[in-house]
C-alpha cells in the first residue's frame, strides 16, 4: 500500500468521524450553538478546550521554534501558564455572570454599547488573525500528505469545517474537538516515543530529552550542542542575551491566552461555575501530555535532521544531493525545502552564516548555507526522517490537520457569535427572532469560513508567528478589559473603552512598526534582537507593553470622570462574591 493511500485512510477516516458527530450534536436552538446548551461535563470541555487550544502552532510549530533553541521554550510557558491565570482570574467569574461571549459581558458589564462595539472590533482583530495561522497550518498539512497544492488543502480543510462548524455550532464543535484532541494526541505521542527509544533508549520523550545518546554515550543534550555548535549555530541550551524581551514574551503570552476569546467562551458551556474550574484544571492535564513533549520532540528532531545531513558527524562530507532521502525530496515538492549547491560539489551543506562562523566554513570549502528547512515541518517530517513505518506518517498527518481545523473552528465560531449575537441581537435588532439569530449565526459563520481560507491562501507569516500576533493584542486588549470589569468597580464605560482603544492602537503600531521583520518565516526567534527595536523588546513581546498601557489609560479616565452606578457596582459586587456559585445561571 502507498504512503499515499495510507495518508488518504487516516485523513479522510478522521474526516468522516467529524462529520458524523455533527450531524448527530447538530444545533437546535441559538444555545445550543453558542453554548452547547450550557450542559457540557467539565471533563469533555477540559478535553475539548485543550484541542480548541492547541492549535496548528502548538501541533506544528512550536517544536520547530523550540529544535532552533531552548530559549523558545518560552512558548510553552506562557501558553501553560496563561491557563493558570484564566482558571484562576477570569473562568469561574465569567461563568458566573451567564453570558454567551466576550464581548456581550463587556457591554452588560460597563453598560454601554460603545464597549461592546470596541470589545467585538479587538475579538474580530485578534479571532482573525489567529485563524491565518490554522489555515496555514492546513495547507502545510495537506499539501505534504494528501500531494495537493496547499490552496486546494485549504477549500478541503474549509468545506470540512463548514459542514461540522455551521450545522453543529458550539455542540457540534464540542464533541468534534474531543474526537480531534484524541487524534492529535496519538498522533504526537506515538512518533515522539518511537524516537525517543531510537535515539536514548527511553520509552518516554521527557525522561529522554535528560537521558544518553546511545550512539555517542554523551548526554542527549550535550551532543546537540556539540552537533550544532559545529555548524555555527549557539548551543541548544545557550540562555537568551534579552532576559528583559524574554520575560515580557512570556507574559505576553500568559495574559494573551487568558485573553482569546475562543478559549474563553468554552467556560461558558459547563453547567456551574465550579465546573469552569474545573474545566481548566482538565484541559492544563491534556495540555501536559503534548507540552511536556515538545522540547523532546524538538531535540531529537533537529539531531535526527543534522545527521541524515551529515551521518558522519558534523566535521566530515556531507551528504551528497544525489543520494539525498526520500523526505527531502518529497518536502522540496512543497517548497518548504529548498536546496542551492552554492560552491558545485555536488554535496549538501547545512550551516549558520553568521561571520564568526565564516573562517571555518571557508576552511571547509563552503560557499553559503545550502538546504533551508522551514521550521514548521519538523513535526510532520520527523516520522519519515526517522524512517518510521508508513502508519505513523499517516497518524502525524491526521494529527497536523486536526489540530489546524479544531482551532479553526472555536475561531471561526467566536467570529460567527460576536456577529450574530453581539452586533446584530444587541445592537441592531435586538427583537430578532430565534430562529433569525441562528440563520445569522450560520451565515457570519459561513462568510468568515471564506474570508479566513482567503487570508489562509497568503499569509503573512508561518503559523507561530502569525498566532503570535494574536497573542499580543489579546494580551493588549481582551485580558486588562476582562479583569478590571470583575476585579475593579470603579471603572466605568470611558476607562474601557479608551483603554482598550489604547491597547490595540499601541500593539499594533510597534507591531506593523517591524513589519519588515516579523514577517520573515524562520526568524522569529527570542534571540534576534534588532538595534532599532524600543529597548529590546520585540514585536512578539509587546503585548505586555499594550496591557499596561490599557491599564493605565483606563484607571487615568476613570478616576477623571464620574463613577460606575450604583446597579454596575452592586453587579460586580455579585460576580466577585457570588451567592450559590455553585449553581446553575439561567442565560
Amino acid at each position: 500500500m502507498s504512503q499515499f493511500v495510507i495518508n488518504l485512510l487516516f485523513v479522510g477516516g478522521s474526516f468522516a468521524v467529524y462529520i458524523f458527530i455533527a450531524i448527530w450534536a447538530r444545533a437546535g436552538s441559538t444555545k445550543e450553538f453558542y453554548v452547547a446548551g450550557g450542559g457540557v461535563h467539565p471533563i469533555t470541555n477540559g478535553m475539548a478546550t485543550a484541542a480548541d487550544w492547541m492549535s496548528a502552532a502548538s501541533f506544528i510549530s512550536m517544536a520547530g521554534l523550540i529544535s532552533v533553541g531552548y530559549v523558545n521554550s518560552s512558548f510553552l510557558m506562557g501558553w501553560t501558564g496563561g491557563f493558570v491565570l484564566l482558571a484562576m482570574l477570569l473562568a469561574p467569574y465569567l461563568r458566573k455572570f451567564g453570558k454567551y461571549t466576550v464581548p456581550d459581558f463587556v457591554g452588560d458589564r460597563f453598560n454601554s454599547n460603545a464597549a461592546r462595539a470596541v470589545a467585538i472590533i479587538c475579538l474580530l482583530v485578534i479571532s482573525t488573525t489567529y485563524v491565518i495561522g490554522q489555515m496555514t497550518g492546513a495547507g502545510v498539512a495537506f499539501a505534504r500528505f494528501l500531494e495537493v497544492d496547499a490552496t486546494t488543502g485549504l477549500i478541503i480543510a474549509s468545506a470540512v469545517v463548514f459542514v461540522y462548524a455551521v450545522l453543529g455550532g458550539m455542540k457540534g464543535i464540542t464533541y468534534t474537538q474531543v474526537a480531534q484532541y484524541v487524534v492529535l494526541i496519538i498522533a504526537y505521542t506515538i512518533p515522539a516515543i518511537f524516537i525517543s527509544l531510537q535515539i536514548t533508549g527511553h520509552v518516554l520523550p521527557q525522561t529522554g530529552l535528560f537521558g544518553t545518546h546511545l550512539e555517542s554515550g554523551m548526554p542527549m543534550l550535550q551532543k546537540l550542542d556539540e552537533v550544532v555548535r559545529e555548524l555555527g549555530f549557539q548551543d541548544y541550551t545557550a540562555a537568551v542575551p534579552n532576559k528583559l524581551n524574554m520575560f515580557l514574551f512570556t507574559v505576553s503570552l500568559m495574559i494573551g491566552t487568558a485573553g482569546l476569546p475562543h478559549v474563553i467562551i468554552r467556560f461558558f458551556t459547563v453547567p456551574k461555575v465550579a465546573d469552569a474550574r474545573w474545566t481548566a484544571g482538565w484541559a492544563l492535564v491534556f495540555i501536559a501530555l503534548l507540552y511536556t513533549t515538545a522540547p523532546a520532540v524538538a531535540s531529537m528532531g533537529r539531531l535526527n535532521l543534522i545527521d541524515t545531513i551529515y551521518p558522519e558527524g558534523p566535521t566530515a562530507e556531507s551528504l551528497e544531493y544525489a543520494e539525498r532521502p526520500q523526505w527531502i525530496q518529497t518536502w522540496e515538492e512543497t517548497g518548504l525545502v529548498t536546496f542551492e549547491d552554492k560552491n558545485n560539489d555536488g554535496r549538501i551543506q547545512m550551516y549558520n552564516e553568521v561571520p564568526a562562523f565564516a573562517e571555518t566554513a571557508e576552511a571547509r570549502g563552503w560557499a553559503g548555507n545550502e538546504l533551508v528547512v522551514n521550521n514548521d515541518i519538523l513535526v510532520l517530517a520527523n516520522p519519515e526522517i526517522a524512517n518510521l513505518p508508513g502508519w505513523v506518517v499517516g497518524l502525524i498527518a491526521a494529527g497536523g490537520i486536526a489540530a489546524a481545523l479544531s482551532t479553526a473552528a472555536g475561531l471561526l465560531l467566536a467570529i460567527s457569535s460576536a456577529i450574530s449575537h453581539d452586533l446584530i441581537k444587541k445592537m441592531i435588532k435586538p427583537d430578532i427572532t430565534d430562529k433569525g439569530e441562528m440563520l445569522a449565526a450560520r451565515i457570519s459563520m459561513a462568510v468568515a469560513i471564506v474570508i479566513a481560507t482567503w487570508l489562509g491562501i497568503n499569509p503573512p507569516g508561518f503559523a507561530a508567528q502569525v498566532v503570535a500576533l494574536a497573542f499580543g493584542i489579546a494580551a493588549a486588549t481582551i485580558f486588562p478589559v476582562l479583569m478590571m470589569g470583575i476585579f475593579s468597580k470603579r471603572i466605568n464605560s470611558k476607562g474601557a473603552v479608551l483603554g482598550m482603544l489604547a491597547g490595540l492602537f499601541a500593539t499594533c503600531i510597534y507591531i506593523f512598526t517591524y513589519l519588515g521583520w516579523f514577517f520573515i518565516p524562520g526568524t522569529a526567534s527570542l534571540a534576534n534582537i534588532p538595534e532599532n527595536w524600543l529597548f529590546g523588546i520585540s514585536p512578539l513581546s509587546f503585548g505586555a507593553v499594550g496591557a499596561l498601557i490599557n491599564f493605565a489609560v483606563a484607571f487615568g479616565v476613570a478616576y477623571a470622570t464620574e463613577e460606575p452606578s450604583q446597579e454596575i457596582q452592586d453587579l460586580v459586587e455579585s460576580v466577585r462574591y457570588p451567592k450559590g456559585a455553585g449553581t446553575a445561571v439561567d442565560h
